[in-house]
């Protein structure tokens, strides 16, 4: 993918690749009388959440770490689906479209501002340099790690709530791979904020002496953007999931065995709090050891080799 441009960012964070998900949720009259059919597609999701996410731990560039977690997001989707929680998918889907959209368009901006540098080990220093696009991009990864009361937050958490609130070996195999991907989620996340903006400068002087933030033409949208991955979330939960909401009318159809909506609101809030610490120390681990011990992250990657 040559971009991230405006258009191949929104294309691909908002409609092309989750193309699929919306067709598994339009077919749900389809896939909610095969329960053999719903358990592969929980357990292929939940699975995709975690590889993925593993995968864009150790990426090096930009736009590839972007792109691994858009895969990753598409697990939670599928496996939201497996679960037979469509309208909480499609609600995750909408709330994705913003943050990622986000994250890309910062990310052009970041690449564009070194001259079409993309390897993150060939940046840092940037907050003082592009300081509006490091606020966007910060933004944007508290969304996407489903900080608590970002928009990825009202999403994420309910879909991994309501497959605990399964009882089922698929809601429980699908719960627990989400909650270790929130983890690495956090973990590439706040890893690409530092290495990007906050570590030493590692950059040419070349492409730093005419690095420049954001043009008011790329700012504005980015702005767009922000706002909706802050509040997006918050404004339409009760319109989209939950028990009392017509909003989807007949456009999605769950048989009255697979309602998991009520018990989800009765689970130990310990469970519901799983994530969140998750996510949190994924995120604090990650600067902990990018910031005070990346010398043994070094070693540890060469030995390895």
């Amino acid at each position: 993918m040559e971009g991230p441009t405006p258009v191949s960012a929104l294309i691909h964070a908002a409609t092309m690749v989750t193309a699929g998900v919306f067709l598994i949720l339009r077919c749900s009259p389809l896939f909610e009388y095969t329960p053999t059919i719903l358990l592969v597609i929980s357990i292929v999701g939940g699975m995709t959440a975690f590889f993925a996410a593993t995968t864009g731990m150790l990426q090096h560039d930009l736009k590839k770490v972007i792109a691994y977690s858009t895969c990753s997001q598409l697990g939670y989707m599928v496996f939201a689906c497996g679960i037979s929680s469509y309208s909480v998918s499609i609600f995750h889907l909408m709330n994705h479209a913003f943050f990622k959209a986000l994250l890309f368009l910062s990310a052009g901006s970041v690449i564009h501002a070194l001259s079409d540098e993309q390897d993150m080990r060939k940046m840092g220093g940037l907050v003082r340099i592009i300081p509006y696009t490091y606020m966007m991009m910060f933004i944007g990864s508290l969304s996407l790690m489903g900080f608590p009361f970002f928009t990825g937050y009202y999403s994420k958490d309910v879909i991994l709530e309501v497959a605990y609130a399964k009882y089922t070996i698929s809601g429980d195999f699908s719960y627990w791979l989400g909650v270790i991907s929130a983890f690495f989620t956090a973990f590439y996340s706040i890893r690409l904020v530092y290495l990007t903006f906050i570590s030493n400068s590692n950059g040419y002087r070349s492409s730093l002496v005419k690095a420049h933030d954001a043009p008011l033409l790329m700012a504005l949208p980015l702005g767009i953007l922000c706002v909706g991955s802050i509040f997006v979330g918050y404004l339409f939960k009760d319109a989209c999931i939950g028990m009392g909401t017509h909003f989807w009318g007949n456009a999605i159809f769950i048989h009255p065995n697979n309602y998991s909506y009520i018990d989800s609101e009765f689970i130990p809030t310990s469970i519901k709090l799983v994530p969140t610490i998750f996510s949190i120390f994924g995120a604090l681990l990650a600067f902990v050891l990018n910031h005070f011990c990346y010398k043994a992250l070094y070693t540890l990657k060469v030995e390895y080799k």
